[in-house]
This record gives C-alpha cells, sequence and structure tokens, in this order.
C-alpha cells in the first residue's frame, strides 16, 4: 500500500503551527505576529518559506534560519526547508511598528516605564564619584537577574564613560524599524548605549538638553517589550541626567553603589540624598571592593571599612525611611577579568566570592512591581453627622 500523507490543508495548519513557535531573536515574539511570513509552499517534503527582515543586512537571520527549519522539520511528512529572506518596505515597516506599540500612532512615543499600570521594576543604579565599580555592579546585577528568567534591560545612561556593551560583551549593533529601535542582546539582556551610535571610540560632548533627549530616546523610542526589571548605569554624580531621570521616571528606584573609604561614603550619601528632592526611593546601597581575601583566608581592607554601613545608616536618618545595606562585594581581580571579557562574572565564575554577593544582592532586587491598577485599595469611606 502507498504512503498515504496527510490532507493540504492539515500539513498547512501544521506549518503554519511550528512557524508561530519561532520568535523573531530581537523582537522575543512569534514571527507570525510581525507580519514576518509573507507566505509558504509545500510540495514532496520541501517547505518554501518567504521571510521579510525589518532590514536586508539583519544580523540573525542565521539564528531565524536554524530556528524555522527546527520547527519545520520537526512535522513528520517535512524533511527539506528553503528559506526565501525579503526585506519589509515601508508600510509594512509602519505596520510592524503599530503593532510593537500595541496598536496606536503617537507623534511623541510613550515611556512605557512610567505608565500607571507599568509593572516594570526600575533601579537606577548611582554613585557619588567615578570608580567605585558601578558600572561593573549594574552589569552583574542585570546578568544575575536575567539568569532568574526574568526579563531584563539595561540603559547605559553614563554618556560621558559608557562601558556596558563592552562588559556584557555585545556585539550587534540596534536595528532600526522606522522611528523604533530594536535593542541588541546578551547573555539574556537588552543594552542599549550611546557608545552604539558614536564612530569608534569618539568622546561625546553633549550639554543637558541633549543629555536629556538622549536619555528620553533610550526609554521611549526603543521597543524593550515586556520587562520585569529595567537598569539605568547613571553618571557619577548627581548632574543633568539624574535631574532628567526624575523628570522621566519618577517611579524609578535609586541604588547606590560606594566603596568602604570615608571620602568616597561622604561622596555617595550626596548622590543618595538627591532622592528628598526628587521624590524618588531609595532601595538600598551596595558596598564594593569591600575587601581583598588573600591565600591564608585573612581579609585586607584595603579601602578601609564600614563606608556602605555609614551610607545606609547616614541616608536612612535623611529620607526618614529604612535604606538597607543590600551588600558587600569583595575586592576580586576576575570582575575585572570577566568584565573585560563580555561575560559578567556571575555568569563566567558564579562560585567566585564576588559573584556570590552580587548574586545575594540581585536576590533582592528581583520582584516586579505589582500594578494598582484593578485592584482594591481596601480603603473605606466614612461620612460625618
Amino acid at each position: 500500500m502507498a504512503n498515504m500523507s496527510a490532507p493540504a490543508s492539515t500539513l498547512e495548519d501544521a506549518i503554519q503551527a511550528a512557524l508561530a513557535t519561532v520568535d523573531d531573536p530581537e523582537i522575543r515574539r512569534p514571527i507570525t505576529d510581525l507580519g514576518m511570513v509573507s507566505g509558504f509552499t509545500v510540495s514532496d517534503g520541501l517547505v518554501k518559506v518567504d521571510l521579510l527582515l525589518t532590514v536586508a543586512g539583519c544580523p540573525l537571520r542565521d539564528k531565524l534560519t536554524t530556528d524555522i527549519t527546527a520547527a519545520l522539520t520537526a512535522i513528520p511528512s517535512i524533511d527539506r526547508v528553503e528559506i526565501n529572506f525579503g526585506v519589509m518596505n515601508e508600510e509594512q515597516r509602519k505596520a510592524l511598528q503599530t503593532t510593537l506599540r500595541g496598536g496606536g500612532e503617537s507623534a511623541e512615543p510613550v515611556i512605557p516605564f512610567a505608565q500607571p499600570g507599568s509593572r516594570t521594576r526600575v533601579y537606577a543604579v548611582a554613585s557619588g564619584k567615578g570608580g567605585v565599580g558601578k558600572s561593573s555592579v549594574t552589569v552583574n546585577l542585570a546578568a544575575a537577574l536575567a539568569k532568574r528568567g526574568l526579563s531584563v534591560g539595561v540603559v547605559d545612561a553614563d554618556i560621558y564613560g559608557h562601558s556596558v556593551p563592552r562588559m556584557l560583551g555585545v556585539e550587534n549593533k540596534p536595528t532600526r524599524v522606522e522611528e523604533m529601535i530594536m535593542p541588541p542582546q546578551s547573555h539574556g539582556v537588552k543594552v542599549i548605549s550611546i557608545g552604539m551610535f558614536t564612530a569608534g571610540n569618539a568622546a561625546v560632548v553633549w550639554r543637558g538638553p541633549m543629555l536629556h533627549r538622549a536619555l528620553q530616546q533610550f526609554l521611549a523610542d526603543v521597543y524593550w517589550g515586556d520587562l520585569d526589571v529595567l537598569l539605568l548605569d547613571l553618571p557619577p554624580g548627581t548632574g543633568d541626567v539624574a535631574i532628567s531621570l526624575a523628570q522621566l521616571l519618577p517611579n524609578a528606584e535609586i541604588l547606590v553603589v560606594t566603596t568602604p573609604q570615608t571620602a568616597a561614603a561622604e561622596v555617595a550619601e550626596r548622590a543618595g540624598a538627591i532622592a528628598l528632592q526628587t521624590h524618588q526611593r531609595l532601595v538600598g546601597v551596595v558596598e564594593n571592593m569591600s575587601w581583598l581575601e588573600l591565600p591564608d583566608s585573612s581579609r585586607m581592607e584595603v579601602f578601609g571599612a564600614g563606608g556602605g554601613a555609614t551610607v545606609a545608616e547616614s541616608l536612612t536618618k535623611t529620607v526618614g525611611a529604612r535604606v538597607p545595606l543590600l551588600g558587600q562585594i569583595p575586592l576580586d581581580t576576575r570582575v575585572r577579568e570577566a568584565g573585560d571579557a563580555g561575560t559578567p562574572i556571575v555568569l563566567a565564575e558564579p562560585e567566585a566570592p564576588a559573584a556570590k554577593a552580587l548574586d545575594a544582592v540581585a536576590d533582592k532586587l528581583a520582584v516586579r512591581r505589582e500594578s494598582l491598577v484593578g485592584k482594591p485599595l481596601g480603603l473605606s469611606v466614612t461620612t460625618k453627622r
């Protein structure tokens, strides 16, 4: 008896269902929902798929080829797959932009994290001065949170001293879809930085208004998707970017990074005290480079001791609410080496003392903000008689 194949309609339904399981690597949504599949044909075990890319030089076309082939060859009667790549026209890209923005077009894109219904926890990582390892703490917390299965994004808001892309090993450039920007990803973390838009290692020389506009674009024009956590690596001090952040993201929580030494701690207190003026919440203090562990298991306090606890106590008194010391991170050359290599230490050497300390801080931050939309607040109205 000859082998019987499935009816055409059933096979086509199976192909459509298989394609719906393939996500775009950048947008993390099914390619069928994004209008990327313009059509397909099937004959004698061969499926030919017409796929539309947002831009001609899409760096992730190999990933798409692999994922689509795996999904389709899982169907019993399919053994070969050919993918014909095309490019979206302007109308199709605008339709995609509309889809990503929730079906509406706005002349001035909104910042999703500032909306009342947003459940994204936003942490602004600040320091009083440079050189305390703020960026290292940011990228390791981001990688640690992503490792837990959370959807994480990082904004490298340190416009003048951007370093996050290197520390996270980001190699791809952002992709534009009309007026939207698709952020590249590394280690499961979405990243945007001014360094992705400058030539080589060129310096950025901007005044306050330009800094504000850049931060606004990073937050509104970038398609972040549904994030659990967004971290912003702020420049040191209490300058223009910190003020802009308070205006654009008033719900952001401030995480202060300091070293143990008195001079750094005093400056860190000033960075944290800005929360009094911006009315933002201080989520806590991280003390970095706390000590150096020696081969005999003793500790050398290279930068002194107690700075982190002092900052936490001082800020608690200043703001009138508890500001905890979330963790102390040992001084370890492997943190620097892992950052230079583009793989944070929490991923490269998770058993290292510094990695464990950073993981412990991430545990305290890995909580998605609860939305109050649609929830009873437990308030009652009493009427005076």
